[in-house]
């Protein structure tokens, strides 16, 4: 039963991710710059008060990135890196995350 929730709920959020596009995770490495202010320069954060991404599912990267963009998930200052990106940027962002080692890998 648990298997099924999760899986229902991942078609979910690919649902809502809009259309798949093709990543380009070389692409996703060259818009990374901002990010690694907060998040470490390889997706690894040595702040507690930001989060590890390096190796985060491209599928709720990429749905976290479209509801900072679109203010459903208010946060000011994620707003502010992802009002420029086009779906294609956070598509490739999430690419190249998730092709990184997470922390505990």
């Amino acid at each position: 039963m648990k298997k099924s929730i999760v899986m229902y709920a991942g078609l979910a959020v690919s649902l809502m991710a809009g259309p798949v596009l093709a990543a380009d995770a070389a692409a996703g490495k060259a818009k990374a710059a901002p990010c690694a202010s907060c998040h470490g320069a390889e997706g690894i954060s040595t702040s507690p008060a930001y989060p590890s991404i390096a190796g985060m599912d491209a599928a709720a990267f990429s749905a976290a990135m479209q509801e900072y963009k679109s203010g459903a998930r208010p946060n000011p200052l994620m707003q502010s890196f992802t009002k420029n990106l086009s779906d294609a940027d956070i598509e490739n962002l999430a690419a190249y995350y998730a092709s990184l080692p997470g922390a505990s890998e």
